[in-house]
């Protein structure tokens, strides 16, 4: 006879939601674009000079939504400040209110710094309210001397070298937060963080590539092949490490096989087999290893490559999205007594909805949008 199915009267519903899937997905964007836009500043990376300024000003805008689904799935989003007005230096989430603004400021600051030439220039060329909103935007600075452009530049790359440990800890907080939750059997690792902080970095990578590649197109204009190709290995090489992660995770819980493997091993061969094995798994990381594996080839034609790098990227971006949902949401499916699984209906209205999301990941690309009417994004040998 098998086990009976047993749910405890407090563990029937999924608590953590969409949107606490959408929340590590878009700092794990962010965390990715800034580390592309510092292999340019700080590691002299030429070759990504076309998009170094679009990852730069991409990580902003996605940082600056990061917390928005925190706040929708609070019943009392006002509560959030109290963390910033009573910290405590013993919770993660506190802290972290102090990381997210710090990395914002920082980001804020090194945006302005890498446009100030172009909004000087436009301050000095515009009249009327275009002109009076660079002038603010300039903080009524109209000239830069060649010594303040170097100065520029080392502050530059003195705050990417400070912004690649602190995006670090940005994506891998949200691993340490699951990695802290004793009670459930899959979050509860100390691999959880690198996993976290490896798929961010992928996915930032994967959506620098996507936004080019879709520029360029919008722009009439040729990508860089040079350029994706080398973005192509860098994604490459951070996919086969976070999916190494992944797979590490749970051959080692496979290996103990303990009480919870068993539960685990149900949830994904049963519950988790369509987001789990067929989406994770074979589309986001069989497909585009071999894509990226094709794309980066010297010998490949330019076009080639470029739609090769595409198609890659946008699969990585939904293996990423999947692994997030499926830890976050799928950790949650078993019971705490491992005999029993819960359901989570997923629904299109609401605050916590299917629209509600959509909604969230389209306001920083929007955001993008209006940022690339303000500032030249494009290298001005490009523009």
């Amino acid at each position: 006879m098998g086990e009976t199915p047993f749910v405890f009267p407090n563990d029937p519903n999924v608590t953590w939601s969409i949107m606490i899937v959408l929340y590590p997905y878009i700092t794990g964007l962010v965390s990715g674009a800034f580390v592309v836009a510092a292999l340019y500043h700080v590691f002299r990376q030429e070759v990504l000079e076309p998009v170094a300024r679009l990852a730069l000003v991409t990580a902003l805008c996605f940082c600056a939504f990061a917390t928005l689904p925190l706040l929708l799935h609070l019943h009392h989003p006002e509560r959030a400040f109290n963390i910033m007005f009573t910290p405590s230096a013993t919770s993660a989430m506190s802290v972290f209110g102090f990381i997210y603004n710090f990395y914002m400021l920082l980001l804020v600051v090194q945006v302005w710094l890498v446009f100030r030439p172009e909004i000087v220039e436009r301050a000095n060329s515009c009249s009327g309210a275009v002109g009076l909103f660079y002038r603010v935007l300039a903080l009524g600075i109209r000239e830069i001397s060649d010594g303040a452009r170097r100065i520029d530049a080392w502050v530059i790359r003195l705050l990417a070298m400070i912004g690649i440990p602190a995006s670090c800890v940005l994506s891998g907080y949200v691993g340490f937060l699951f990695g802290a939750v004793k009670a459930n059997p899959w979050w509860s690792t100390a691999l959880m963080p690198v996993v976290f902080l490896a798929s961010s970095l992928a996915s930032g990578i994967a959506a620098i590539i996507v936004l080019y590649l879709f520029l360029c197109w919008r722009r009439r204009v040729r990508p860089d092949a040079e350029c994706v190709r080398a973005l192509s290995r860098y994604l490459w090489g951070s996919l086969i490490v976070a999916v190494s992660l992944e797979m590490l995770e749970l051959v080692h819980m496979a290996y103990e096989s303990g009480a919870q493997w068993h539960v685990i091993s149900t949830l994904l061969t049963e519950h988790l087999v369509v987001s789990y094995g067929i989406v994770q798994v074979l589309i986001g990381s069989v497909c585009p290893f071999f894509l990226l594996m094709i794309s980066t080839r010297p010998q490949l034609p330019a076009r080639a490559m470029t739609w090769l790098s595409g198609l890659a990227g946008v699969l990585v971006l939904v293996q990423v999205l999947a692994m997030r949902w499926n830890i976050v949401v799928g950790g949650q499916l078993f019971s705490k007594s491992f005999r029993g699984f819960v359901e989570y209906p997923l629904h299109w209205g609401g605050r916590e909805g299917l629209i509600a999301a959509a909604v969230i990941l389209a306001l920083p690309l929007l955001a993008l949008w209006v940022a690339g009417k303000v500032l030249p994004l494009w290298p001005s040998k490009e523009a």
